[in-house]
């Protein structure tokens, strides 16, 4: 049942009708069935997985807070954690090690098939988070396991984020909510909003994408297209969903964290991090970046650098390495596979070269005169950090790392735009279709680029529609209804989200 279906529609309508029919008492319990009755729908014998986790991570968090000594303590929560990490690595990672077994010793180690629960990179970090915020004693302990259940599979937020902290979700899931007009007009407004992103960018940008890289030596004039064409196909499916899934909390009252903030008006690869999947990027920053920050090893690394290399290596050169440690885990998360640990070291490297040359680039300016508010200059930092992503995008989307490279090396060795023309768009395989698909794709662009702009400069674009008059109102909505099947792409063709499956 993805959630671009019109079952997932009906679903969501059925849920929140009866969610609001019941005394407040009752409603988080009603939240706790229909996310059970919507995974046992996606697969019933897969929740054994979501049980797991959630009963062995409720479990070690009410012995973690009847445990006063330290030392057991860190064994529960080591133990905790290598458990639910265990599964993750097993189910997600098995393949990937056999093959490169398989590489290293010429072996022939069958293939193992396993069925990916739903969701289950996202429950599995939102949980661990919980789990290290009570051994850290930043969180209390939930003795409900019912209540912590649904913090663990609260169903918008399970199908692909964004990742919550217990503090500041699980409150809002077990309070009673009362039907508010205007909360749930804005709501609509915004699944509206990411249905567009998805059905109308990204699934028309899907040909294009698929093509430009699943054909990549039919196509080598196009390489440089292709990246860009990702990128908005990536950008308006992830965010689209997210949209979709933060609109879907809301009908029920719950307003979850943002995960997108206009990451293509990023001025630097670190900056960008902040405004993409943020709600991964705190994780990452929370419970690896600052832990081996100020681990002992690291203290260690830290004083040789500075016996070694001087104060501004030894206060530069750590914090680079626990970026890209970082970043390697980040690709490891995105999937199993060398092109994901290229993505993820790739980023990481960046921003830690870019950590320790902050300096340099700070006195360049200077000398140079170019001043903070500049515009020219920050329109080139723009341009600049946009180029660097869409090179990141060559790792994420093509099947290996040396795909990655020989198309990185035809958008600059190979120009032909007119082959755009020539490539399928639709299920019929015609050309027909094409220029209509290209003209599509940059009308959505033109328009998203339109909202992220005012967005950017503080505007509330949803609050603004819904203060113009009735009529006004109501024709922006049609409007956007009428856009869905008119400039969108059927999803049975398309197929669901792309983070579903993670």
């Amino acid at each position: 049942m993805s959630i671009n279906s019109l079952a997932f529609v009906i679903f969501v309508i059925l849920a929140a009708a009866v969610y609001y029919l019941l005394p407040g008492k009752y409603q988080w319990l009603w939240l706790l069935a229909a996310s059970y009755i919507y995974y046992f729908a996606n697969g019933r014998g897969l929740v054994v997985f979501l049980l797991s986790t959630t009963v062995t991570t409720w479990y070690a968090g009410i012995l973690l807070a009847n445990e006063t000594d330290d030392r057991r303590r860190r064994f529960i929560t080591a133990a905790t954690l290598i458990l639910n990490f265990g599964i993750l690595g097993v189910l997600k990672y098995t393949n990937f090690f056999i093959f490169n077994v398989n590489q290293i010793t010429r072996g022939n180690i069958s293939f193992v098939s396993f069925a990916l629960p739903l969701g289950i990179s996202f429950y599995t970090f939102q949980s661990m988070g919980y789990l290290l915020d009570v051994g850290w004693r930043r969180q209390e302990a939930e003795r409900n396991l019912l209540k912590f259940a649904l913090f663990v599979s609260f169903f918008p937020q399970i199908l692909q984020g964004p990742i919550a902290r217990y503090s500041s979700l699980a409150g809002q899931l077990y309070e009673e909510h009362r039907v508010d007009m205007a909360r749930m007009e804005r709501a609509c407004l915004r699944i509206l909003w990411g249905f567009l992103k998805k059905m109308v960018i990204a699934d028309n940008a899907l040909y294009f994408v698929n093509a430009l890289f699943d054909e990549f030596q039919k196509y080598p004039g196009l390489a440089i297209f292709a990246a860009g064409a990702y990128s908005l196909q990536l950008y308006g499916d992830f965010s689209g969903g997210i949209d979709v899934v933060i609109g879907i909390g809301a009908l029920f009252g719950i307003e979850m964290d943002e995960n997108f903030r206009q990451p293509y008006f990023a001025v630097s690869i670190s900056d960008f991090w902040h405004r993409w999947h943020i709600t991964l990027g705190t994780w990452m920053k929370d419970y690896v970046f600052y832990p081996i920050s100020l681990s002992g090893w690291m203290d260690r690394f830290k004083k040789f650098c500075r016996k070694r290399f001087g104060k501004q290596i030894a206060r530069t050169l750590p914090i680079a390495l626990a970026n890209i440690i970082v970043f390697l885990v980040v690709g490891i998360w995105h999937g199993a596979a060398w092109k994901y640990i290229a993505y993820g070291f790739y980023n990481g490297l960046i921003i830690g070269v870019s950590g320790m040359l902050a300096n340099v680039f700070r006195d360049t300016k200077k000398k140079l005169g170019i001043a903070k508010d500049q515009v020219g200059f920050h329109l080139f930092q723009v341009a600049r950090t946009f180029a660097l992503v869409n090179i990141s995008w060559y790792f994420d989307r093509a099947d290996t790392v040396g795909q990655a490279f020989a198309m990185m090396r035809n958008a600059v060795t190979h120009f032909s735009p007119a082959a755009l023309l020539t490539i399928p768009v639709g299920p019929g395989g015609s050309t027909n279709f094409t220029v209509v698909a290209i003209a599509i794709i940059l009308f959505g662009t033109a328009v998203l680029f339109a909202v992220s702009l005012l967005r950017e400069r503080g505007c509330d674009v949803a609050l603004r529609i819904m203060q113009m008059p009735a009529a006004a109102r109501l024709a922006v909505y049609l409007v956007m209804l009428m856009a869905l099947p008119a400039l969108g792409q059927p999803p049975a063709i398309t197929g669901g989200f792309i983070y579903a499956q993670f």
